[in-house]
């Protein structure tokens, strides 16, 4: 039987939460931190030490021995250095466990070895990370023991911004400040703030770990580069929501309990549409919190994968021809007395806060379509968006047939005076109940869509930080709001200003609203019509960055410097030139080292069998004749794109790193990879599963 687990009791005990800190710090010390949390108030020195020491105390209990600043850098994975609590010996030899303030608050991680797209020479290596004191600390158990984790920002000597967090956590500030001048508007004073509030559901696969261990390609790239198609795939539907396996159940619970003890309030758990594919979602956090959780739940995935002798596969797109992995960034605005600006009530024609923040929301979107597209770019989401799986690479709202109508009644009319009701779910069994419904449906194939009290941004990457696409919202939405507040503001009628704002907002800005099947061809040209960006790549994305519209919005906030965004144009560029530098080279490897020998190895057989049959007996081996014909010319054809993948890739890496480069691996080293893929799935079907070097696809997908 399995074992009972008491989520209430484990959750969160190794964080150092609210309860934890009320429960050990004296009072004024608790006081003067949350003013520092909550109200962005400077920690003096002296309570920073009491705050160290009781953190210290209470890791300690928890069997910790080292500490640790654990940051978000641009490489799209965490980083961390482990310092021990220890001090110098005394004369006596012995040593004392210390951690003061200072070392709380500050930490000097070399900085010139991450990526910082020439923000930081490489003799350049200073670099600090600070405290995200409204993020909490936690204890981490792992194979190294227990390490107490403390999640900062970092940035440079200079103060740039290194990583993903000081941007997020400045566009929070923005969009805080913005937003509580829209609802003082509205006669709210009793709110203080205003926080993104953020949930990153996460798609992930699961394969065994001796099979993966025989796949190059997956080692090194995270995806597989050659691969044929499975009798079945997804076409039966039957995986989506079907029954978990005991394996895969026994890993998740594992999964469950580690994220519980953290924090982390992993909610949900499914089969996703893919063999071997899954998802996990969380409830909502303040959008800092949700960030910090979404990378705590990608290493828990991986690290619980390995005592169940399984790999998490987290790559984009692990399998063609099957769905690939995202995550959905479910956003919302809520204060910090539970008011949420995305609720649209029974009534929401008659809801005129709502209205106006919908309104400005289309606006910014509409405007900054290009940024929030790029905030989802990941080399491995080229393969997702636009392919019938993912949304298209086209940025459009949904909102579903209530609002889309209250949309349409202030653009016609002026005024909306009806809001469609859901009605009753009627079953037509008497033995269910009937139900209310909502009075509207989901749209899966939409980019951004509205799903009650929330958006849901559907495109990010399954490996990507859900940082990016957090800053963009909450600075555009933040200029929304600050445009709509300097007109409002100065309005000798406010009700009359508001009306009219909405209705501008919502003419102007109608084109970005989009109800239909977003995976259409028909959607793709009518949003040409509507004059709608279809970026459809990571390198097409990347310059809409440092665009002057760009520049202005994220300097206006604060958010990125000039100097900021052309570092992260840069990052970007090198980190796509290198990863299909990787994936080049490693298909390079593999076809050379592996797929070739083992071919040139079946005809042999083949032939050898050919010989001794027809030594044997005059009979007819045409079909045996024909699969050496057959093999031999999908040989010659692998070597002969095998050898222009060659050559590409050479001449890539000749090039200068930068746009050019990448822009060359895109058109031409793409498509060289691509060629090279075709002959050698054809070859998978055709030659023995013995001599094959590798596990199949079936293998993977299905025998887990």
């Amino acid at each position: 039987m399995s074992e009972y687990v008491n989520v209430v009791e484990i959750f969160g005990e190794n964080v150092f939460n609210d309860s934890v800190m009320q429960a050990r710090l004296p009072k004024k010390v608790y006081k003067e931190l949350k003013q520092t949390m909550d109200e962005g108030k400077e920690l003096s020195p002296e309570i920073a030490d009491v705050v160290a020491h009781e953190m210290k105390e209470w890791a300690i209990e928890k069997g910790a021995t080292h500490y640790s600043h654990w940051f978000q850098p641009l490489t799209g994975v965490t980083a961390e250095k482990h310092d021990a609590f220890i001090t110098a010996p005394k004369s006596d030899g012995k040593i004392l466990m210390s951690f003061s303030g200072k070392e709380l608050i500050k930490g000097e991680p070399d900085a010139s070895s991450f990526p910082s797209g020439g923000l930081r020479a490489t003799f350049e290596a200073r670099g600090y990370t600070a405290w995200d004191c409204t993020s909490p600390a936690f204890v981490r158990q792992d194979a190294a023991g227990a390490t107490l984790c403390i999640p900062t920002a970092f940035c440079a000597y200079t103060g740039e911004a290194l990583d993903q967090k000081t941007p997020l956590l400045r566009s929070m500030q923005a969009i805080n400040k913005e937003a509580l001048r829209l609802i003082h508007l509205f006669g709210n004073t009793t709110s203080k703030k205003v926080v993104p509030s953020v949930g990153a559901e996460q798609e992930y696969f699961l394969v065994d770990a001796k099979k993966f261990m025989q796949r190059k390609d997956l080692i090194y790239t995270g995806r597989t580069l050659f691969g044929a198609m499975p009798p079945k795939g997804q076409e039966l539907d039957d995986h989506y929501f079907g029954t978990i396996r005991q394996k895969i159940a026994a890993y998740m619970k594992d999964v469950n309990i580690e994220l519980w003890k953290m924090g982390v309030s992993s909610k949900t758990q499914h089969n996703e549409v893919a063999p071997a594919q899954h998802e996990l979602a969380p409830i909502y956090a303040p959008a800092n919190i949700a960030v910090d959780h979404n990378q705590i739940v990608m290493q828990t995935l991986k690290r619980v994968a390995r005592k169940h002798e399984l790999k998490c596969l987290l790559h984009e797109k692990p399998f063609a021809g099957v769905n690939g992995s995202g995550k959905h960034d479910n956003w919302s605005l809520v204060t910090d007395d539970g008011i949420n600006l995305l609720e649209p009530g029974k009534t929401p024609h008659e809801n005129v806060q709502f209205l106006l923040v919908l309104s400005c929301i289309m606006k910014a979107v509409d405007i900054h379509a290009d940024l929030l597209r790029e905030s989802a770019s990941d080399v491995g989401n080229d393969h997702r968006l636009g392919a019938n799986e993912a949304p298209p690479a086209i940025i459009s709202i949904y909102l579903g047939e209530q609002l889309e109508d209250v949309v349409e009644q202030l653009v016609s009319t002026g005024t909306a005076d009806h809001s469609i009701k859901g009605g009753k779910l009627l079953t037509g069994v008497r033995t269910l109940p009937d139900f209310a419904k909502d009075a509207t449906d989901r749209n899966r194939t939409s980019p951004f869509a509205f799903t009650g009290n929330k958006f849901e941004f559907r495109m990010v990457g399954s490996r990507d930080s859900v940082a990016a696409p957090n800053v963009v919202l909450n600075t555009i939405v933040a200029e929304a709001f600050k445009e709509a507040c300097d007109i409002l503001e100065n309005a000798e009628d406010f009700e009359m200003a508001v009306h009219d704002l909405i209705k501008k907002n919502c003419a102007q800005h109608q084109r970005i609203i989009f109800n239909g099947n977003g995976y259409s061809e028909e959607w793709v040209e009518e949003a040409a019509r509507r004059g709608l960006p279809n970026i459809t790549s990571m390198v097409d994305a990347i310059p809409t960055l440092v665009t002057e519209k760009s520049i202005n919005l994220f300097e206006k906030f604060h958010v990125f410097t000039k100097a900021e965004l052309e570092s992260r144009v840069e990052v970007k560029y090198e980190t796509y030139s290198k990863a299909i530098n990787v994936e080049a080279r490693a298909m390079i490897d593999i076809a050379s080292k592996q797929i070739i020998p083992a071919v040139i190895k079946y005809e042999k057989s083949l032939a050898d069998a050919i010989n001794a049959i027809m030594a044997a007996a005059p009979v007819d081996v045409s079909v045996e004749s024909d699969l050496l014909k057959e093999a031999s010319d999908l040989l010659k054809e692998t070597k002969e794109k095998l050898s222009i993948l060659q050559k590409k890739t050479e001449e890539a890496v000749r090039m200068a790193e930068g746009a050019e480069q990448a822009i060359f691996y895109h058109e031409e080293v793409c498509p060289a990879m691509a060629a090279l893929r075709k002959p050698v799935d054809q070859l998978e079907m055709i030659v023995d599963k013995d001599m094959w070097p590798m596990p199949s696809y079936g293998d993977l997908m299905f025998e887990v």
